[in-house]
C-alpha cells in the first residue's frame, strides 16, 4: 500500500484539471505539442486542409463531407495517441533499448499508417469522380 503522502498526491491528482477552461487548454497545449514536434503531424493535418479545400471547391454534400472530416480526424487521433505512446514508452525506458518498447512504437505509428492509407483511399473514392468532372475528364 502506498504511504500517505503519495495517496494524497494521487487522490488529488484529478484536480489538475479542476474546471472545464483548464481542461480545454491542456487538450490544446497537447494539439500545439504535437503540431509544433510531430512533422507527420503537421503533413497530417496540411493535408487535411487541402482535401477540405478541395471538397469545398467541387461542392461535396455533407454526407460526403462528413466522411472526409471523419478519415481525417482518425488519422489525426491515431496521429496523437501514438506521440503520446513514444512518449510514455520514452519516460518509462529512457534511452535503453528493449523489444517490447520497439513494437509498442512500431505498431502505434502501423496504426497510423493504416488509417492515412484508408484515408488516401476514401478520400480518392470521394473526390476523384467529381474533380474529374470538373475537370471535363
Amino acid at each position: 500500500m502506498p504511504s500517505g503522502g503519495s495517496r494524497a498526491v494521487r487522490r488529488g491528482s484529478w484536480r489538475i484539471a479542476g474546471d472545464l477552461p483548464a481542461s480545454f487548454r491542456y487538450a490544446a497545449q497537447g494539439l500545439g505539442y504535437a503540431f509544433i514536434s510531430q512533422r507527420n503531424f503537421r503533413i497530417h493535418v496540411i493535408t487535411g486542409a487541402v482535401v477540405f479545400g478541395l471538397a469545398t471547391w467541387l461542392q461535396l454534400d455533407l454526407i460526403r463531407l462528413s466522411v472526409l472530416m471523419l478519415t481525417v480526424a482518425a488519422v489525426l487521433v491515431l496521429e496523437l495517441l501514438n506521440t503520446a505512446i513514444e512518449a510514455v514508452v520514452d519516460l518509462a525506458i529512457g534511452r535503453r533499448f528493449h523489444p517490447l518498447a520497439r513494437i509498442a512504437k512500431d505498431c502505434a505509428a502501423a496504426a497510423v499508417l493504416v488509417a492515412a492509407i484508408s484515408a488516401l483511399m476514401i478520400a480518392a473514392f470521394l473526390l476523384l469522380p467529381p474533380l474529374l468532372v470538373q475537370l471535363g475528364i
